[in-house]
């Protein structure tokens, strides 16, 4: 488990452009509607019906460049090599769409690289300087940063890659976080990341009629599959668990696993963090069944401690 002091990266961190987008959307600046189209005219023409709704919904059926072979060889052969988010747009600029807008879920990476590209041709600003402006400040995040490379702030909870027979490597500061950008390219600390959750689960940062908006609820999975039944919203996922219902995220990266997640009105928030990589689907499968009863648990202690408020 990461110190609560420490600094981790992860893949949650994906909701930070949900929520540099929903308020933008809330200004004015850009609306859910929105097309790449019309805000990224540079972009594959076949990706140009897809709204900054589908994207934040995960049902634009955008291919997801971190399957795509030429990305995975690249980064696996350079783990500190400088991406730019157009480098990471062009590995998948030639496929076509995986699916009609809206007539199916799938989690991609792009989106979120496609939502962080439209904040910025909107407001002419670095994505980096919108968190700072429209997230950082108003919840009070001063240990929440978006770096370019692999050096994490110190003190850091160190994560770690496990292989049979061999002793645990630390790639704390293995990999550049240019490689997912808008997609979990951060660090914060266990404090911060639930004092963000709880403000973005309110609505604290857009209000509730876009809360509302958000959550629109699909059949769909956060990635790793989170704690209960799972449902997508705008760049929110929902848990129905035996215990209650929390809405957050999960995420992974090289070295870290981590769930956060908060109560309805925000009140009440778990976070839980891991310091090597799990899914359902890689790694080892026991260690994240377990580490996903633990999400359950420490959801289910918030939930308990806010009704016996």
């Amino acid at each position: 488990m990461a110190p609560i002091r420490s600094h981790a990266p992860g893949e949650h961190f994906k909701a930070y452009s949900g929520a540099a987008a929903l308020s933008l959307v809330r200004r004015g600046q850009l609306a859910l509607d929105d097309t790449v189209g019309e805000r990224l005219p540079g972009l594959p023409a076949a990706w140009a019906a897809v709204t900054l709704r589908q994207a934040l919904h995960h049902t634009s059926g955008l291919p997801d460049y971190t399957n795509d072979s030429a990305f995975r060889a690249d980064f696996g052969g350079d783990p500190l090599r400088r991406f730019t988010p157009p480098e990471l747009i062009a590995y998948v600029a030639g496929e076509p769409l995986l699916f009609a807008p809206d007539s199916a879920y799938k989690y991609s990476n792009t989106d979120n690289i496609v939502v962080g590209l439209m904040a910025e041709a909107v407001t002419g600003r670095s994505y980096e300087r919108l968190l700072r402006t429209q997230v950082f400040a108003p919840l009070r995040l001063t240990k929440t940063s978006l770096p370019n490379g692999a050096k994490l702030p110190r003190p850091f909870a160190h994560g770690y890659f496990y292989e049979e027979s061999k002793p645990p490597e630390d790639v704390s500061e293995a990999v550049s976080m240019s490689g997912v950008w808008a997609s979990g390219g951060m660090q914060s600390t266990a404090a911060e990341l639930g004092r963000f959750v709880r403000g973005y689960v309110s609505g604290k940062l857009f209000g509730n009629a876009l809360r509302e908006q958000q959550r629109d609820w699909v059949k769909g999975e956060s990635e790793p599959v989170g704690p209960g039944a799972n449902s997508a919203g705008l760049a929110l996922f929902r848990y129905r668990m035996g215990c209650g219902t929390m809405y957050g995220h999960t995420g992974n990266f090289p070295g870290y696993t981590q769930f956060t997640a908060a109560s309805s009105d925000g009140r009440r928030s778990a976070t839980v963090s891991a310091n090597t990589q799990l899914s359902q689907t890689s790694f080892s499968q026991p260690a994240f069944r377990a580490l996903r009863r633990a999400f359950e648990r420490a959801a289910c202690a918030a939930l308990a401690s806010a009704r016996e408020r």
